[in-house]
C-alpha cells in the first residue's frame, strides 16, 4: 500500500504548453501494460489544444472549476470523465475567464488500456526530451527535427523511446463518457455501519471501474478487492488509513487482495478507480484493422491526419 499526501508547494511544469502545472500522486511500473500515472493538474493560464487522441486511457475529475472538451462538451466540477483510448476529443479552448490562475484543479489518471499499448512513464518522456533536444527543437506540442520535419510531440517521443511509430487503437467508444455522481444513489455497504457506496460504471473488456464511498463520523471501513488494484483519493473529510492520518486529496494505492482499513474522523468521501490487470486477448489485435497511425495538426476542428 502507498499513501501520498497533497502538498500545495509541490507543483511542477510538465505540460508541453506550459499552461498547466502538475502534482504527481501515484505511478505504476514503466514498460508494463498496466503502467499508470495519477496527478493533480492545475490550470495556470488560458489553455488551447487541437483535437487529438491518445493511445492510453484517461479519467478526469475536476475538483475545482470546469474543463472544456471541445464540440460543446464540458466536464463540470465534480463530474467524472472517462476518455477511452483512441477516442478523439477537442479542440480545447479553455480561457481562464473569471477564474484566477491556478484556481482550476482536476484529478487526472492516465493508464494503459485494454489494447495493451501501455503508458509511457513521465521519467521516460523527460529523458527522451532531453536527448532529442540535442538534435531537434521542441515548441509546445510539436517537435521540429533537424531535417525540417515537424511531428506531434508524443508521436516523436514514442518513436525515440520504443523505436517504432506510435499507433492509436481504433476507438471502442465514440466519445468521452461523463458521469454526474450527483445523479447516482448512495447504497449501503453490507456489513459496514454508516458506510455507503456509489458505483459509477465499468468500461471495456478490461473491466476498469469507478466508484465512491462515503463514511459517517468515526465510521470504519475494511475492504479487500480481488479484481485488481485500487487508486483512491480523499475528496472530502479526513481519517486514518493504516494508522496514517489522511486529509483531502490524499491518494492511496491498494493492490489486488490487499486489505484496506479506513476510519473516518468527522466523516469522509473517497473516490476510487479500479484497475484490473491488462489481459492479452486470445486473438491478437490486427494492426491494419484495430489501429491507426495519426499525426496531430493545429489546423482547427479537423486537426488529425491519418498517415500510412
Amino acid at each position: 500500500m502507498k499513501i501520498t499526501h497533497f502538498d500545495d508547494k509541490a507543483w511542477v511544469k510538465d505540460h508541453p504548453t506550459g499552461d498547466v502545472s502538475f502534482q504527481h500522486l501515484l505511478k505504476g511500473e514503466p514498460d508494463s501494460p498496466d503502467n499508470f500515472m495519477y496527478i493533480l493538474g492545475r490550470q495556470d493560464a488560458d489553455f488551447w489544444m487541437p483535437r487529438h487522441r491518445h493511445n492510453f486511457e484517461q479519467i478526469r475529475l475536476p475538483v475545482r472549476g470546469d474543463m472544456n472538451l471541445g464540440h460543446g462538451l464540458v466536464l463540470r466540477e465534480g463530474e467524472v470523465g472517462y476518455f477511452p483510448e483512441g477516442t478523439a476529443y477537442g479542440p480545447q479552448e479553455d480561457a481562464l475567464g473569471d477564474a484566477a490562475p491556478g484556481e482550476r484543479v482536476q484529478l487526472v489518471l492516465q493508464f494503459g488500456g485494454a489494447s495493451g499499448c501501455g503508458f509511457m512513464s513521465i521519467e521516460q518522456r523527460r529523458r527522451a526530451k532531453k536527448e532529442m533536444s540535442e538534435t531537434g527543437r521542441f515548441d509546445g506540442n510539436y517537435y521540429h527535427r533537424s531535417d525540417g520535419k515537424t511531428q506531434w510531440m508524443l508521436n516523436a517521443i514514442w518513436e525515440h523511446v520504443y523505436g517504432e511509430r506510435l499507433k492509436y487503437p481504433k476507438p471502442r467508444y465514440k466519445d468521452v463518457i461523463i458521469a454526474d455522481p450527483k445523479r447516482f444513489n448512495w447504497l449501503p455497504v453490507p456489513g459496514a455501519d454508516r458506510v455507503d457506496r456509489k458505483f459509477l460504471g465499468s468500461f471495456s473488456e478490461r473491466g476498469m471501474w469507478m466508484e465512491m464511498t462515503r463514511l459517517g463520523p468515526t465510521a470504519h471501513w475494511s475492504s479487500r478487492e480481488p479484481r485488481g488494484r485500487r487508486l483512491i483519493v480523499v475528496l472530502s473529510g479526513s481519517g486514518t488509513c493504516e494508522q496514517t492520518p489522511v486529509e483531502r486529496l490524499a491518494a492511496i494505492q491498494v493492490e489486488s487482495d490487499e486489505t484496506l482499513d479506513f476510519t473516518a474522523e468527522t466523516g469522509a468521501e473517497l473516490y476510487a478507480v479500479g484497475l484490473p490487470p491488462v489481459v492479452v486477448p486470445v486473438v491478437p489485435p490486427q494492426e491494419s484493422e484495430d489501429f491507426d497511425y495519426v499525426e496531430i495538426t493545429d489546423a482547427g476542428q479537423g486537426a488529425e491526419q491519418a498517415i500510412a
